[in-house]
């Protein structure tokens, strides 16, 4: 069972009404010291899947006490007595938290922090992007397979969707807009540098790796759920976005590569499917996202927060699901034509 450390300054004055509450949730160690300016320090261990709800209570109260802090760290190893007697039992044993929840995350604070990160626009995910974008370029010009997955190792294209979709969910608007417009810089990015290359040479336009991000099947809307499910589950439970990062830039990166070499030299209807394909990626990836993070239960706190968010949700949900329909549609009317 993973633990983690709750740090609670709270002053005098308040201490024995917050005292009380926090002893009520279920904690493994808990430890009270006199900290100056008339403030007691609360330390609380606790199990992974306790920490939401104290902290949801702590930033309750936040608003109305002066002088009120709180922080949370990650406990590598604790060991006592009581812990050594209830391995064994653990290992059979589920808490009520689990229950409630049908998957496995972290705190929503916790989650709320990540996003914060990935949703701005920095100078390392500019260059990134910048990076990623010339490798997957000359990865079509020399036809490389290789290469083409190197660029997208390397491209920073998940975080900014990933926060679009938990930011809907919570009705975060001005959330929303940052994540949005961040996705959208990094896709410009690549347009730009990929135009540049269509336009100045003619290499690379006629083999697999350029043709392949041209056309869009219904298959494409299945490989955008994957990404976008794969994606959300390993933000929820803070693992490393590299690996499932290549699952959603090879989604995005490629074909976004492909519409923008197309552009350059041109080649209009080539730069239509690729484009296509973007958006099927795109919405697929934000659908499953969406569907992923209601799944797990994140709610925020306040009442007029719940309210907005409800109505995001479910907003969001039924508007990407139905512009996946509507491109469904295109993708089936345009292959009866050919």
């Amino acid at each position: 069972m993973s633990l983690q450390l709750i740090e609670a300054y709270i002053p005098d004055r308040h201490f024995q009404k917050v005292d009380q509450k926090l002893k009520e949730y279920t904690h493994r160690s808990y430890w009270v010291s006199d900290e100056p300016e008339e403030r007691k320090l609360i330390r609380m261990l606790t199990d992974t899947n306790e920490v939401e709800s104290i902290l949801n209570y702590l930033e309750s109260i936040s608003n109305v006490i002066d002088g009120f802090e709180t922080m949370l760290f990650p406990v590598q190893t604790y060991i006592s007595r009581q812990t050594v007697e209830e391995d064994a039992d653990r290992e059979n044993e589920g808490t009520k938290e689990e229950e409630k929840r049908l998957l496995l995350r972290a705190s929503r604070q916790e989650l709320m922090d990540s996003v914060e990160k990935s949703s701005k626009i920095t100078l390392n995910y500019t260059l990134l992007i910048i990076l990623s974008a010339i490798v997957a370029t000359v990865g079509f010009l020399k036809d490389s397979e290789a290469v083409v997955i190197g660029a997208m190792v390397i491209a920073p294209m998940i975080g900014p969707v990933i926060a679009v979709a938990f930011s809907s969910i919570l009705g975060d608007y001005k959330r929303l807009l940052i994540s949005g417009l961040t996705s959208l810089y990094g896709v410009a990015i690549v347009l730009v540098i990929s135009v540049a290359f269509g336009y100045f040479t003619d290499m690379g336009m006629h083999n697999a790796q350029y043709l392949e991000r041209t056309k869009v099947e219904i298959l494409d809307i299945f490989l955008g759920v994957a990404s976008g499910a794969a994606g959300a589950l390993a933000f929820l439970n803070r693992l490393s976005g590299n690996l499932v990062g290549v699952m959603v830039a090879v989604a995005l990166l490629p074909p976004s590569v492909a519409m923008g070499m197309s552009l350059g030299d041109g080649a209009f209807q080539a730069a239509y499917g690729a484009f296509l394909l973007v958006a099927v990626n795109i919405m697929s990836i934000l659908l499953a996202a969406v569907l992923i993070f209601s799944i797990s239960g994140i709610r925020p706190v306040r009442w007029s927060e719940v309210k907005r968010a409800n109505v995001s949700r479910l907003l969001s949900i039924v508007f990407v699901s139905m512009i996946v329909f509507f491109l469904a549609v295109v993708i089936l009317v345009g292959k009866s034509m050919r």
